[in-house]
């Protein structure tokens, strides 16, 4: 049995974050689940709400199972890869936040094309060297589902489907400000920002590239909002760049914040993203041999399900 005090400058935090900071080698999610099985007790009460605010100096005694915690490491320290399905053409993974999709020439992580290949050997290339078996990408704080071709004529086959816009794909995110709608649309085209040119923007008048997204409000919160993100092109950073367009920035985009987003930002107490608040969430495809239509859904990840739940206990819609 392990007795913490909250630290001053926690009161008020969730009870999983404060294990969090207390308890370093435990990930969060195996922690809620101590809590959520009675391992908690505060005040001599035990407490199966990983969520309850905490005030500082409160005592807290945790009772931790003596197997060896599971830790979840995040961007180059990955070491494998979360595969939702494989065969012999292809394989839909689960790729993490951090995690780069391919090498590139401004960064020495690791990426899930290294990962592939240590599991699959060589992976075919197509018109882009250097990214065997990448049909599509996300951008390196985007976790979900990402697929990796294994062949010659599966790459050719799903990239045919991207192309033809027959794949689809479905995003989940958290932002700031509430949408007047409950659907909607955002066609603005997109460029590169010369002034930026690692970020895109909302092109010129007669200029960029054509891009379509349809947005759908899930939940609605107190100053946030939950969206569904279905992209019908494929441009850089769209889903980031349309949302702030629309006034709805996603919550921890560093590239894409609104000047509004700053009057209301989440407090201490919530849970805080180290990235944007993207997740691929689902994606299907025709079977690039057989033609059978497949779906992929990546489970929303810890740390994005957690400022979600934060949400709904703290800031309800009254």
């Amino acid at each position: 049995m392990q007795h913490l005090e909250v630290p001053t400058d926690m009161d008020g935090a969730r009870l999983d974050r404060i294990l969090a900071r207390a308890v370093p080698e435990w990930s969060r999610s195996r922690l809620q689940a101590v809590v959520r099985a009675g391992g908690v007790k505060i005040d001599g009460e035990v407490i199966t709400k990983p969520g309850l605010p905490v005030a500082g100096g409160t005592q807290i005694e945790v009772e931790l199972p003596e197997t060896a915690p599971s830790v979840t490491p995040a961007g180059d320290a990955i070491t494998e890869l979360d595969v939702i399905w494989e065969d012999e053409h292809f394989a839909a993974i689960n790729k993490p936040p951090g995690l780069l999709s391919h090498p590139n020439t401004h960064s020495l992580r690791s990426s899930l094309v290294q990962l592939a290949e240590a599991r699959y050997g060589t992976l075919p290339e197509a018109d882009q060297p250097g990214r065997p078996g990448i049909v599509h990408r996300l951008d390196r704080l985007t976790s979900g589902v990402m697929m990796i071709a294994r062949t010659p004529e599966a790459m050719l086959a799903i990239k045919e489907q991207f192309m033809a816009r027959t794949v689809a794909k479905t995003y989940i995110g958290v932002a700031h400000h509430v949408p007047e709608f409950e659907t909607f649309w955002e066609d603005s085209p997109l460029e590169k920002d010369p002034a930026r040119p690692e970020r895109m923007r909302i092109a010129r008048e007669g200029e960029g590239r054509e891009a379509s997204t349809l947005f759908e409000t899930v939940e609605r919160f107190r100053s946030y909002c939950i969206l569904v993100a279905k992209p019908h092109t494929g441009r850089t950073h769209q889903i980031r760049v349309h949302a702030k367009h629309q006034g709805l920035p996603l919550v921890g985009d560093k590239h894409y914040p609104h000047p509004g987003a700053l009057s209301d930002p989440l407090p201490n107490a919530a849970p805080q993203l180290h990235r944007h608040a993207l997740h691929a969430w689902k994606l299907e495809v025709d079977h690039p041999v057989s033609g059978e239509r497949l779906e992929f859904v990546a489970p929303i990840p810890d740390d994005l399900q957690s400022l979600m739940d934060w949400l709904r206990e703290n800031r309800p819609v009254k």
